[in-house]
């Protein structure tokens, strides 16, 4: 963008209309010399960062330029410059924030869009404080907004990953029921699971506590996905409350020098999220040692 800016400014220092729109220089000076090479200098590139980080298409480069001179020669007309940015901040709620949310989502379901009449309508409602829908009753703020937004965005992305990863949610349930039937397993709050392999007689930690543990933690069909030897096998620290929920949950509970299994469900640990390590839907099973609490 600075580039682009950059280029417009240095161009507009000697800009001189002709019959098809396209400004001339004129060199009388070294300082037209020197800003006719700026803008030159410039324009290195530009077609491939406008194309791939503005994703516009250079078959309408006249367009293009067109705008840039528009922008540039707009000087110190305010209601010039502020009709520019909101076609800039315009292009960014449809090209970023509509198709950002869409992917996010809907992923690669094609067939759903979000509303972009709904988004400008809520947007100008929002900017002028004037007619804006009511929720129960109440005026909606932009602050309740945000967090119905957050609320939304997060409970369609579950239910679309629900739908598209259903057999791998089932599959998952069904292994955390198999693995409570086993000998000697226990559960904890949030159906976290767990046998005692060694019984530790120290003291429980806290939600707070700093506690150092060695683990080993495998996806339901035993693929080994992390574990404190794969970090050189010194015991690690966490907090309690600022792992999974499950993990949490299972280090409050056993008593300091004890080793557990741990058998996590999905809705204690990652839930739906997708990433490279750990499939959406997936219980978790951890061999976990206590080492010490600080």
């Amino acid at each position: 963008m600075k580039k682009l800016i950059f280029a417009a400014i240095a161009a507009v220092t000697l800009l001189s209309a002709c019959n098809n729109g396209v400004p001339k220089a004129k060199l009388k000076t070294d300082v037209d010399s020197l800003s006719y090479e700026m803008g030159l200098a410039s324009s290195q590139g530009l077609k491939e960062i406008i194309s791939q980080q503005y994703n516009v298409d250079t078959a309408y480069i006249d367009e293009f330029l067109k705008g840039v001179k528009e922008g540039a020669l707009a000087g110190d007309d305010k209601k010039k410059a502020a009709y520019l940015v909101g076609i800039q901040i315009g292009q960014q709620i449809s090209q970023q924030m509509v198709r950002g949310t869409e992917q996010q989502i809907f992923g690669d379901d094609s067939t759903r869009h979000l509303s972009v009449k709904n988004v400008l309508a809520g947007f100008i409602a929002g900017v002028k404080n004037k007619d804006i829908i009511k929720v129960n009753g109440q005026q909606m703020t932009p602050e309740m907004a945000f967090e119905l937004v957050n609320k939304k965005m997060e409970q369609m992305r579950s239910e679309q990953m629900e739908k598209r990863f259903s057999k791998e949610k089932k599959a998952g349930e069904d292994y955390v029921k198999k693995y409570a039937k086993q000998a000697g397993v226990k559960t904890l709050q949030g159906g976290v699971l767990y046998r005692v392999i060694t019984e530790g007689n120290g003291p429980l930690a806290k939600a707070t506590d700093t506690v150092k543990v060695t683990y080993e933690g495998r996806l339901a069909d035993g693929k080994v996905f992390d574990s404190t030897d794969q970090h050189g096998g010194t015991p690690v620290e966490m907090v309690p409350q600022g792992v999974i929920p499950g993990m949490g949950v299972a280090l409050t509970h056993m008593p300091k020098g004890s080793t557990w299994e741990i058998c996590i469900p999905a809705e204690m640990a990652y839930g739906s999220q997708n990433n490279p390590v750990i499939p959406p839907f997936s219980p978790l099973v951890f061999k976990v040692t206590l080492v010490d609490i600080k």
